[in-house]
């Protein structure tokens, strides 16, 4: 059955003022959310930045045979709930499983495939937390050290000498982000930005400043809120501590350690070098229909969230890390150490460790990250020791709408769909039918964190949150 798709639609210039034309309740929403649209924002409000490692959990379990008829019919639900197109690596012990269903290419029809390079956003994140401990663990970054004594020209003053390098691992530093800054027409409600910076190049410096320059969020090491400034600040951090470009750095010592071939940063090319589909970005219905946004220089993401990847990369290097090939027995076990993220009514949703983070599935603890770029979601999650595992990505992001009054996200077939498929690989057998659960009443608690998309990621909350990030 062919897929319908609002990109069904013939493109014309009337359909490009509109993608710029906000409604009043799209307007007041998408300068709320400039934050959350980033590669990863924070899916509560609030935390308690004790650093406490997580109390421990039954594990994904290994060595049951993967279904494939089960994940192809799973990642088909995704495809038909309204996603584009979805691709996916499952890992259970040695049995693996590849699959794809949907489109790389509305207009042409081409299919998706297993193994297509993608935009990953701030699973980027998990990459720069592992440089910088293994310089800790070489002795040339110390965790609990003032940021400003590595970098005072970008965090100078009081605020440098509170920050420390863990407190921008882990999300407690209280600085905001960058982005609002970084595409202004979001402040207004439209996205002529996305446009207009397309094949701009910006340095991290930059970036850092407009962070630096918005209010402090919380007083530092109190509070927990997602903020892309702070992994750009750990990229010039491993830079003044290395004498080295820090995605030099990250490439040497952990995506060749690591052994993956199909990851990589893409510098100031805004194209992707392999196969890969094309990106579509709805921006909740202010862009209709949705633009191809495959082509972008990526400068304005950088150590937090521009990587390119695949799911079996992904799949290879969270088992490396978990596994302890990447980083020393103490410096994993720092990096396991987390915040409590937690939603508006004090549930916890996820714990934050450093660029790492755990959720909560039916058949136990998971660990590991997403991200979202325009157009591209990625989420990859494995048990704690690596033997089980899948990550996805996809082509098509924020396709939810909002409610009449605009406060909140409408339910969309696609977030549960996503939620099926993530239990099923990760749990198997053991995971709940879907007569047997509900999605819970804030999709985004289950989903991946990237929260406004009510997907995959940190983000921050649904939808009260949403104004949080530009207060």
């Amino acid at each position: 059955m062919r897929h319908t798709r609002p990109a069904d639609r013939p493109h014309d210039r009337s359909s490009d003022r509109a993608a710029h034309r906000p409604s009043r309740r799209l307007r007041r929403v998408a300068a709320a959310s400039a934050v959350a649209v980033a590669l990863l924002a924070g899916l509560a409000p609030a935390a308690n930045a004790t650093g406490q490692a997580p109390p421990p959990a039954a594990a994904p379990a290994a060595g049951r045979h993967l279904d494939r008829a089960e994940l192809r019919a799973g990642l088909a639900a995704v495809h038909e709930a309204g996603i584009y197109g979805i691709f996916s690596a499952v890992r259970d012990g040695r049995e693996r499983f590849d699959g794809a269903s949907g489109l790389a290419d509305v207009d042409t029809g081409r299919p998706v495939r297993p193994g297509l390079q993608h935009r990953v956003g701030s699973v980027t994140k998990s990459f720069t937390a592992v440089a910088v401990l293994q310089q800790s663990a070489k002795g040339r970054i110390n965790l609990d050290r003032p940021v400003g004594d590595y970098v005072p020209e970008l965090l100078p003053g009081e605020r440098g000498r509170k920050v420390t390098v863990r407190m921008l691992l882990n999300h407690t530093s209280g600085i905001n982000d960058y982005i609002a800054d970084a595409f202004p027409s979001l402040l207004k409600g439209t996205t002529e930005s996305l446009d207009e910076h397309r094949l701009r190049t910006v340095e991290p410096t930059v970036l850092i400043g407009y962070g630096v320059a918005r209010p402090q969020r919380f007083e530092p090491g109190t509070d927990w809120s997602y903020s892309n400034t702070n992994y750009l600040l750990l990229g010039e951090v491993l830079r003044k501590a290395t004498g080295e470009d820090p995605e030099r750095l990250i490439t040497r010592d952990v995506i060749r350690r690591a052994g993956l071939r199909d990851t990589y940063f893409p510098g100031t090319d805004p194209r992707i070098r392999g196969a890969h589909a094309r990106m579509y970005e709805s921006f909740y219905g202010i862009i209709d229909p949705p633009r191809d946004y495959s082509v972008y220089n990526m400068t304005w993401a950088g150590t937090a969230g521009a990587l390119v990847s695949t799911p079996q990369d992904l799949n290879a290097f969270y088992r490396a890390l978990l596994g302890g090939d990447l980083l020393p027995r103490r410096q994993l076990e720092q990096m396991r150490a987390t915040v409590d993220v937690k939603d508006d009514k004090g549930a916890v949703v996820m714990r934050y460790g450093l660029g790492i983070y755990s959720i909560d599935t039916p058949c136990g603890t998971a660990w590991g990250h997403d991200g979202g770029v325009w157009g591209a979601g990625t989420w990859a999650l494995s048990s704690p020791d690596g033997s089980r595992q899948f990550a996805v990505g996809y082509n098509l992001m924020k396709y939810q709408r909002l409610n009449e009054s605009g406060t909140e996200f409408l339910p969309h077939p696609a977030d549960a769909a996503l939620v099926d498929y993530r239990d099923l690989a990760l749990c198997g057998a053991t995971a709940p039918r879907k007569a047997e659960r509900a999605l819970p009443q804030r999709a985004e608690q289950a989903l991946p964190q990237q929260a406004e998309r009510a997907l995959p990621r940190a983000v921050p909350a649904l939808p009260a949150p949403l104004t949080a990030p530009l207060r």
